[in-house]
């Protein structure tokens, strides 16, 4: 007996190791992995929806201040980024699957037998979807993961593309073979049942068929009658109206009269309706082939050509500054909110409430005077309020609009960076449904402004030398570089200090148009600048033509129509995109050229919004006679950063203000309305080098956008070789068109000829040169100085004796 108990007690402890874990401690285990599998997922699938918008808290994790947009906040955003981006891209979602199948195997004590052999599968997929979707889909890193990317281009180094898919069939072979146990004759016994059943389900057919024809063959007799029978009586009862007339017409002239009258207003309705019936059908034909080369084709995309193109990532602009927020300094406000009611109170002005707006660089105080303090006087008392603060820049705001308060504009004492990167990385730039979304820095209330160049239509910028716009213009091109494609948004960029604007010569055949004879893309001569004015002239004249025969009203509903493929290419339409004109230095081309320039600016910002053209005009001198009436009156969006003296805030916002500005980026803007203080954001010179640099090391087009020829009053005229022998072949069919139209453009011949312009313009040289048109006059079509074919024909034949 004794040896019995000794046995019992010593299995006792060894079935306790055995177990490893009780089943609370299990349940527990379990719960946990089980959850976090749950975390896993949601963190993994709010990633790919958020992960632009989190990208740069990544190196913030320890921030409190920070706050992700991540369903799991910054743990999420790090997760994510950490399997998805650097690990193996979308076959990551196994881990959080496998994971919750451990947890629940431990947490109902299930057998683990199958389990190892999930966790080797599982890890076998996520490597072999892994490499798969770093083959497939390079284009979509995010499929594939950092993981699938490298080993893919490892393994192309040593096997080439061929052997990585040689490689990939043999894994799909290998998973096929050994999981889901695939065999050859697995699948030929599959195909001959699905035969077996498409063979009996056509015999089926065919006997319904059979049975039926019987039935035919017995109504087709009276089927070819009543087929016949319609266009018999409908024939014979409208030649039988005849006789009841002849029969009313001897009884009572008038209704004889009376019934032919009818009869003819029912043949004049049938016609009508039958013309409008016919162009009803043409209208349905077209739009039943566009439908069908849709269905066919898809829309048409305009970044086919270039469908590799990689946008500029958020890594390639710096974060300026230690801050990546605002610092609340509470005794500053303290300090500054008492001096303020100190100041007013020495005027016997009292405060009813005073509350502050912390912007980067400048602090709102709004205050509520007491009842009856009229608001001129503390207007009055600018000056004071600035003495008795000790800064630079005190703006009032008397009263704030849309608000029942008084502003006072303090500068903070240790003023933020507004960087470019927090601002393209801001969601509201991101998320910006906007056709052509610029982000110029943050508000007053640390909201960053972003508005559509679309809608302003034109830009006019404005203030003393080195008060910012250079990296306010930079800014502007950043924005757009971030946001469109280059088939979307081309850039005529005109710089007269031939230093600001050219490090944009990197993406001159991605984003750049130009005159066709001209070497460099980027404008420094301010004679090339009035050619270059005038030929975007004759670019928004064609485009109106475009819209006219394509029965639109704008640029953005005309590609509409061109992407559903209802516009012929035939017939001269193509897919139009924008054009942004840049010019640095406005002042200096009005020095230069004067009225040369400022009359085709004008017309184009009078008439260029619809079609897709917009300007942005800078300049460092803004008096009357260079922001003459002319331009403020055509551009309505205005930005002036710190000017001198009062004049010339007024001569560009029409306001003071500008004069109370602090500089470096401190800037206000309008857009015809309220006028808003605006912090603008850094972009140093590196980070648009190396943001032109990643654009321009991609594929690119063949050449820059070629703007229309243009041809100058000193280039045309009697100075044009009439050598008939060097005449285009379709000469005379050119001459028959512009005498038939008697309208002279370039236009019209590319049109009806289905020319390039290139060769319409040198034909219409050609026929100026044989006396059929005039000289050129600008934007003007030129004069026919022949009548008719019969004159034409004559001075054709005059020439050949």
């Amino acid at each position: 007996m004794a040896k019995q108990t000794t046995k019992k007690k010593a299995a006792t402890p060894k079935k306790k190791r055995s177990l490893g874990l009780s089943k609370q401690n299990k349940i527990l285990l379990g719960s946990v992995i089980m959850l976090f599998a749950i975390a896993l997922f949601f963190s993994f699938t709010s990633f790919y929806f958020t992960w632009q918008e989190d990208q740069s808290l990544l190196s913030e994790f320890a921030n409190r201040n920070e706050q992700a947009k991540n369903l799991l906040n910054k743990f999420g955003a790090s997760i994510g980024h950490l399997f998805l981006y650097k690990g193996f891209g979308v076959s990551s979602f196994i881990v959080p699957v496998l994971l919750f199948l451990s947890g629940l195997t431990l947490f109902f004590s299930l057998p683990k037998n199958g389990l190892i052999k999930k966790w080797i599968w599982g890890l076998i997929f996520i490597l072999w979807f892994s490499v798969a979707f770093g083959f497939f889909a390079s284009r979509w890193p995010l499929l594939g993961g950092l993981v699938g990317y490298e080993m893919n281009d490892f393994l192309q180094d040593y096997v080439g593309k061929i052997g990585v898919l040689l490689l990939l069939i043999f894994g799909l072979i290998f998973i096929l073979v050994r999981l889901f146990k695939f065999t050859p004759e697995n699948v030929l016994h599959y195909f001959k049942q699905k035969k077996t059943a498409i063979s009996e389900e056509f015999s089926s057919a065919n006997d319904t068929k059979e049975d039926a024809a019987e039935d035919d063959k017995k109504s087709s007799v009276t089927e070819k009658v009543k087929e016949e029978t319609p266009v018999v009586v409908e024939t014979y009862t409208h030649k039988e109206k005849i006789p009841p007339l002849e029969k009313e017409v001897i009884k009572e002239d008038n209704s004889f009269e009376v019934t032919v009258a009818k009869e003819e207003e029912e043949i004049i309705s049938d016609s009508l309706d039958i013309q409008v019936e016919k162009i009803t059908e043409e209208k349905e034909e077209i739009d039943n082939l566009a439908d069908k080369l849709v269905d066919d084709f898809g829309e048409f995309d305009p970044t086919l050509e270039l469908a590799n193109y990689k946008f500029p990532h958020i890594d390639l602009l710096d974060q300026h500054g230690t801050n990546t927020g605002i610092t609340i300094n509470q005794e500053e406000l303290e300090e500054n909110k008492n001096k303020i009611v100190e100041t007013l109170k020495n005027y016997k002005i009292g405060i009813a409430q005073i509350k502050a707006t912390i912007g980067p660089t400048v602090t709102l105080y709004e205050i509520v005077p007491d009842a009856g303090v009229r608001i001129s006087k503390i207007k009055n008392l600018e000056d004071d309020i600035a003495l008795s603060l000790a800064a630079l820049g005190i703006r009032i705001i008397a009263p704030i609009p849309g608000k029942g308060t008084i502003g006072i504009e303090v500068p903070n004492k240790n003023p933020s960076i507004v960087s470019m990167r927090s601002v393209i990385a801001s969601t509201r730039f991101q998320k910006a449904e906007m056709e052509l979304p610029i982000a110029f820095g943050k508000t007053i209330s640390n909201e960053t402004l972003v508005v559509d160049l679309a809608k302003m239509p034109h830009l006019l910028m404005a203030g003393a030398t080195g008060q910012g716009k250079s990296v306010g213009l930079n800014a502007v091109l950043t924005s757009l570089l971030y946001k469109k494609h280059p088939a979307e948004v081309k850039f005529v960029l005109v710089d007269p200090k031939k230093v600001e604007l050219t490090l944009f010569n990197k993406i001159e055949r991605h984003f750049l148009a130009k005159l066709p004879d001209s070497e460099d893309a980027i404008i420094t001569d301010n004679a090339k600048v009035i050619n270059t004015l005038n030929s975007l002239c004759i670019e928004m004249d064609n485009r109106y033509e475009l819209l006219k025969a394509a029965m639109v009203r704008n640029i953005k509903e005309y590609n509409v129509k061109f992407k559903a493929r209802k516009l012929n290419p035939n017939d001269g339409h193509m897919f139009l995109p924008y054009i942004v004109l840049v010019i640095d230095e406005f002042a200096d081309l009005i020095m230069t050229a004067g009225k040369e320039v400022e009359t085709p600016i004008a017309r184009l910002a009078q008439l260029a919004r619809a079609i897709g053209i917009h300007l942005i005009i800078a300049t460092q001198r803004p008096s009357v006679n260079v922001i003459t009436g002319i331009i403020k009156a055509n551009f309505p969006a205005r930005i002036a950063f710190r000017v001198t003296s009062k004049i010339d805030s007024r001569t560009i916002l029409d306001a003071q203000g500008a004069d109370q500005l602090i500089g470096r980026g401190d800037m206000l803007y309008t857009q015809g309305n309220d006028v808003i203080r605006v912090q603008c954001a850094f972009v140093d010179t590196p980070e648009v080098e190396k943001i032109t640099g990643y654009i321009g090391s991609q594929r690119a087009y063949a050449e820059a956008l070629l703007l229309p020829e243009y041809v100058g009053p000193d280039e045309s005229g009697t100075s044009i070789d009439n050598n008939i022998s060097d005449r285009d072949i379709l000469f005379r069919d050119a001459a028959e068109v512009i005498v038939i139209a008697q309208q002279g453009s370039a236009s019209l011949i590319q049109r009806k000829l289905k020319l390039g312009y290139n060769r319409a313009g040198r034909i219409i040289d050609q026929l100026e040169a044989a006396g059929i048109v005039g000289h050129f006059e600008g934007s003007k079509a030129r004069q026919v100085l022949v009548p008719d074919m019969m004159a034409l024909d004559q001075l054709l034949d005059n020439e050949k004796k």
